[in-house]
């Protein structure tokens, strides 16, 4: 298994659920991905951590519908202090959508805009360092910002998170950066200018790593979910999109 300790500064640390139908969801992906369900924290809205093969792997919360946002996954980077980072975001142009804010001991949270829109958050970690496994099947495989302001944002997430940002493709059909190098790369942009729908922000997207991503759109729609792009092979992996029985999107990484 690829486990870590603490995630560097910058990388991709944590991802959580925001779910209208909280325990549907916790049973899709349960049965998905083999997850189990902590005990909610009251003293945290109800906050559930999920965990896989007892490694906590993500979390989980309910949309009550209050702040205007659809079902959705987020994507939280690790940070050393969030109200500096947040200083340096907002110094960048960027809005805040949830200041810095003190998870018991657990760490700091916060929510922030990037040039394009998409909505960002981070984690200075406590004793919740974020999850402890990534890459295996069942966890978070990689992290991807869909933009349509790719230099701004690429600036921004170097500048700002202190990504060692590495462009892996720069002509007019492929605009790709990677944070990380290679085969230690954590995170990467695209250019989504040319394929984003009509309407849709930019967006950070999770991919879980699946054995068989085939295998698991079938059992996905089996429980209630939805194919939206199908399995197909790429220099990366065989990937796919899918969206659960609410809606929320995430997207499926097998290693090839």
């Amino acid at each position: 298994m690829t486990r870590r300790e603490t995630a560097p500064i910058g990388a991709p640390c944590w991802v959580d659920l925001f779910s209208s139908d909280l325990d549907r969801s916790l049973a899709f992906y349960s049965d998905l991905f083999g997850w189990t369900a902590e005990a909610p924290a009251a003293e945290f809205g109800g906050y559930v951590n999920l965990s896989k093969d007892g490694i906590r792997v993500a979390g989980a919360m309910t949309n009550d519908g209050s702040s205007g946002a659809p079902d959705m996954w987020s994507v939280y980077l690790a940070t050393p202090g969030a109200q500096s980072t947040i200083d340096a975001a907002t110094k960048s142009g960027s809005s805040v959508i949830v200041p810095a804010m003190a998870v018991g001991e657990l760490g700091t949270m916060a929510v922030v805009t990037d040039p394009g829109g998409a909505a960002i958050g981070m984690w200075q970690p406590g004793l919740h360092k974020g999850y402890g496994v990534f890459d295996e099947p069942g966890s978070v495989s990689w992290c991807e910002l869909h933009t349509r302001a790719y230099d701004a944002s690429v600036a921004f997430y170097r500048d700002v998170f202190k990504w060692d940002a590495h462009t892996v493709a720069d002509s007019p059909e492929f605009r790709y950066t990677t944070y990380g190098k290679d085969d230690d790369a954590l995170a990467g942009i695209i250019d989504a200018t040319s394929f984003l729908p009509a309407g849709q922000p930019s967006t950070w997207f999770v991919y879980f790593g699946t054995d068989d991503a085939d295998k698991t759109l079938a059992r996905a729609t089996e429980q209630g979910g939805s194919v939206i792009q199908a399995a197909e092979d790429t220099p990366y992996g065989r990937l796919a999109t899918a969206a659960d029985p609410t809606g929320a999107v995430f997207k499926l990484r097998q290693n090839l």
